[in-house]
């Protein structure tokens, strides 16, 4: 094997592959693939040693080699990290997909007429809700929230005394939070 035109045209495919490979990886993080494209990643990983393995006389196409290589590297690194963050559960286009699936509301045929609710905690819960939807974050459960003002009761007493107090949804760094404020 030294024809610098059989050598190009390896060169070629092996790009072409490495691109396509890319592609099914990412149709795969956004869910679109069902399957981890492994079996390509192997055949295309088999390839990449074989040519690294030949003797290429030429310096710009073993230049071209070496940069498809590392940027196959550099790949293979950032699938690793990426696949690894979806097992953990971590993935935020994977998860966000996954939590707009479970917080879509139901049909306008199944809508139950309800009763306002009079509820402080009901309100600051939707005001929270919203507030996580917009940052694209998961929000939190209902209960946790009233908890979590049952447990914030005392130190609300103790730092504002009988002052009347008013709850309000403040999002700093894409990051809900429930900040106390005086009522005046």
């Amino acid at each position: 094997m030294g024809s610098r035109g059989q050598i190009t045209e390896l060169l070629n495919q092996l790009d072409k592959d490495l691109k396509d490979l890319e592609i099914t990886y990412e149709q795969y993080f956004l869910g679109i693939e069902k399957r981890l494209p492994e079996q390509l990643r192997q055949k295309l990983t088999l390839r990449m040693r074989k040519m690294v393995t030949l003797y290429i006389p030429q310096t710009d196409l073993r230049f071209r080699l070496q940069s498809i290589t590392s940027r196959f590297n550099s790949y293979c690194g950032y699938w690793d990290r990426t696949q690894r963050l979806i097992d953990e559960g971590k993935y935020q286009r994977h998860t966000s997909r996954i939590q707009r699936s479970v917080n879509t509301p139901p049909p306008a045929d199944f809508a139950v007429d309800a009763k306002p609710s009079t509820d402080p905690v009901d309100h600051l819960y939707e005001e929270l809700v919203a507030a996580h939807q917009k940052c694209q974050l998961p929000p939190p459960n209902r209960d946790q929230v009233a908890r979590f003002l049952a447990k914030q009761e005392d130190v609300i007493k103790r730092r504002f005394g009988d002052n009347p107090v008013d709850f309000v949804v403040v999002t700093e760094d894409c990051r809900p939070k429930i900040k106390i404020r005086v009522k005046r």
